[in-house]
């Protein structure tokens, strides 16, 4: 079945993404199901932003009391590779947490979108379809 996002969210992402390079932009990916409805850019405060990122703790946080609290659901995270490879990294792989949340990739033209969980690349991510509407 795949995974839906409007090709306005996609577009906000990819703008987000160009006005950070070279460092990797990064951000939330809220909905419900597998339907990607919002996306939000957060601060990357990695200490090294250009070859990886870390999402603003605060900004997580807040989006997970937002959905405790009856709001959208926190599906997962995006970023960008502005070396333009689209797939998971070994450091991503290390980041992530086997949780079932969507990590969403830019690299270049290209978007990808993987769920994190056991197997898979990295022994880490499962490739999702991404169905833009």
């Amino acid at each position: 079945m795949g995974v839906t996002i409007s090709r306005s969210i996609l577009t906000g992402m990819k703008k987000a993404s160009t006005a950070a390079s070279p460092r990797e932009a990064c951000g939330l990916l809220l909905g419900a199901g597998d339907r990607i409805e919002r996306f939000t850019e957060c601060a990357n405060v990695s200490d090294a932003p250009e070859i990886r990122f870390e999402i603003d703790p605060a900004a997580l946080f807040a989006a997970l009391r937002g959905e405790r609290a009856g709001g959208a659901t926190l599906l997962g995270y995006w970023h960008s590779h502005p070396s333009g490879d689209a797939s998971p990294s070994r450091t991503d792989a290390a980041m992530a947490a086997p949780d079932g949340r969507l990590w969403v990739i830019l690299g270049g033209e290209y978007v990808t979108c993987w769920r994190a969980g056991d197997g898979g690349l990295w022994d880490r991510f499962v490739e999702e379809t991404l169905l833009v509407i």
